[in-house]
C-alpha cells in the first residue's frame, strides 16, 4: 500500500468535513460508579454518578443535615440507599463552595461527573484528590466568587502573637470527637503503612494489632502526649479528645511517661528503645521527637482558654503538674528543627483533615510557624 494513502486518515477527514466529531482512543471517557468501586488502583478515572448523601462513615451516608462541606457519595441510581454500592468522594478546598452538600443541599439526586483517583476514603471505595467537578450546576472555577481559598489564607503576612491568633481561629474550626470515637480514629490515622491490621506506637514505635487495644499487659491505649493532667481537662470532649495529639501506647510505656514534661537526658526506659525518663521529664524515640513538639505547639494554638478549657501554654519549665503548662520549651523547638515532618506524620494530618476532624496541624505544614510565634 502507497504510503500516502491511509483510509483511517481520509475517513476521519470525510467524517470532520460532514460534522462528525472524533474523539482520539486517548481522551478520556467517564466510568460509572460500579466500575469505579471496583477498580481501587490509584489509578486516575472520571466518574459519573447521582449525588445520593454525604458520608460520615464508613458505612453511614446522611441525607440531610449535612455537616460541612467536605465529602459527598455517588451511585449510579438516584435512589440508591445501601452504602456498597456507593463511591465516596473526597472535596478538595476549591471545590467545596460549588459542591459540598452544606452550601448546596439541592446538589442531592443530580447527576455530576468528578475527576481524581481511585482510592479509599473513610475506609470505603473512594476518589481522592480530585480535580474537576461538572455537572449538577455547579461550577469547576476555583477561582469562582465563594471559593474558600487555601486553608491558612487567613494567616498570610502575619507574625508572633497576630499569627497565633489567625492559626487559633482557623484550626478551632473542627468535627469534635468523643473518647469511645478516639479508639476507631486512631485505627485509621496510625495504621501501620506496612500492615493494616496493625498501628504504630508513638513512643516504642512498635507496630502492633489494632485488635490489642485495651489496658492490659502490652496492649496498646490511648496517649494524651499533652498530658490531660495540664491543666485537667481529662477526658472530656474537646483537647481530651483531640486527636492531633491522641496516639497508640503501648499501656506499660504510656504508664511510664505518665504527666511527665518533655526535656533530654534520664535513664533507658522500658521497652521503649531510645526513650529516657526521669523524676521530672521524659524523651521519646529521636525518630518522634520532633512529632511530639509539633503536637505540643498545636495544642498550645488550638486551646486559648475560650471554649470552657483552659488556656494551655508552653514554658521553659519541667514539673508543671497540673498548671496548663507543658515544658520545656527549647527543646521541644530543638526536637522539632531536628526532627522535620515525615510521610507518616504528614499522612496523619491530612488523614485527620479529610476523615474526622477537618482541621489541621499547622506546624506540619509549615514548621517555619514554630520560630515565628516562639521566637
Amino acid at each position: 500500500m502507497s504510503r500516502f494513502f491511509r483510509p483511517a486518515l481520509l475517513v476521519t477527514a470525510v467524517l470532520a468535513l460532514l460534522g462528525f466529531g472524533i474523539t482520539p482512543s486517548s481522551a478520556a471517557t467517564s466510568i460509572t460508579v460500579a466500575t469505579a468501586i471496583g477498580r481501587q488502583d490509584s489509578s486516575t478515572a472520571s466518574v459519573t454518578g447521582y449525588v445520593v448523601g454525604q458520608p460520615t462513615a464508613t458505612s453511614t451516608v446522611v441525607r440531610s443535615n449535612f455537616p460541612n462541606d467536605y465529602a459527598l457519595a455517588l451511585a449510579d441510581s438516584a435512589t440508591q440507599t445501601s452504602t456498597s454500592s456507593m463511591l465516596y468522594v473526597q472535596i478538595p478546598t476549591a471545590f467545596r463552595a460549588a459542591y459540598g452538600l452544606q452550601s448546596n443541599p439541592g446538589l442531592l439526586g443530580k447527576q455530576i461527573t468528578v475527576t481524581g483517583t481511585l482510592a479509599a476514603y473513610f475506609t470505603h471505595p473512594g476518589l481522592k484528590n480530585a480535580t474537576a467537578f461538572t455537572g449538577g450546576g455547579g461550577s469547576t472555577d476555583p477561582g469562582d466568587p465563594g471559593d474558600p481559598g487555601d486553608y491558612y489564607a487567613a494567616a498570610a503576612g502575619k507574625a508572633g502573637a497576630q499569627l497565633k491568633a489567625a492559626l487559633h481561629t482557623i484550626i478551632s474550626q473542627q468535627t469534635k470527637l468523643t473518647y469511645d470515637q478516639v479508639w476507631d480514629a486512631l485505627k485509621v490515622t496510625d495504621q501501620d503503612p506496612n500492615n493494616s491490621s496493625n498501628v504504630i506506637e508513638i513512643y516504642s514505635g512498635r507496630s502492633i494489632p489494632k485488635s490489642s487495644q485495651g489496658g492490659g499487659v502490652d496492649d496498646w491505649n490511648r496517649e494524651h502526649v499533652w498530658a490531660k493532667s495540664h491543666g485537667d481537662f481529662g477526658t472530656a470532649t474537646g483537647p481530651g479528645t483531640d486527636v492531633h495529639h491522641l496516639r497508640p501506647e503501648d499501656v506499660s510505656v504510656n504508664s511510664a511517661r505518665g504527666n511527665l514534661d518533655f526535656d533530654n537526658g534520664g535513664t533507658a526506659v522500658a521497652q521503649c528503645t531510645g526513650c529516657t525518663a526521669d523524676a521530672d521529664s521524659f524523651a521519646p524515640r529521636p525518630a518522634v521527637r520532633g512529632d511530639v513538639a509539633r503536637m505540643i505547639f498545636y495544642m498550645a494554638v488550638r486551646y486559648e482558654g475560650g471554649d470552657g478549657f483552659a488556656n494551655l501554654e508552653l514554658n521553659n519549665s519541667v514539673g508543671n503538674g497540673t498548671a496548663p503548662y507543658i515544658g520545656k520549651l527549647s527543646v521541644l523547638k530543638a526536637w522539632a528543627a531536628g526532627d522535620p515532618p515525615d510521610a507518616f506524620e504528614k499522612n496523619r494530618n491530612e488523614v485527620i483533615y479529610a476523615q474526622f476532624q477537618h482541621n489541621r496541624n499547622p506546624f506540619i505544614d509549615h514548621p517555619e510557624w514554630i520560630n515565628s510565634i516562639w521566637p
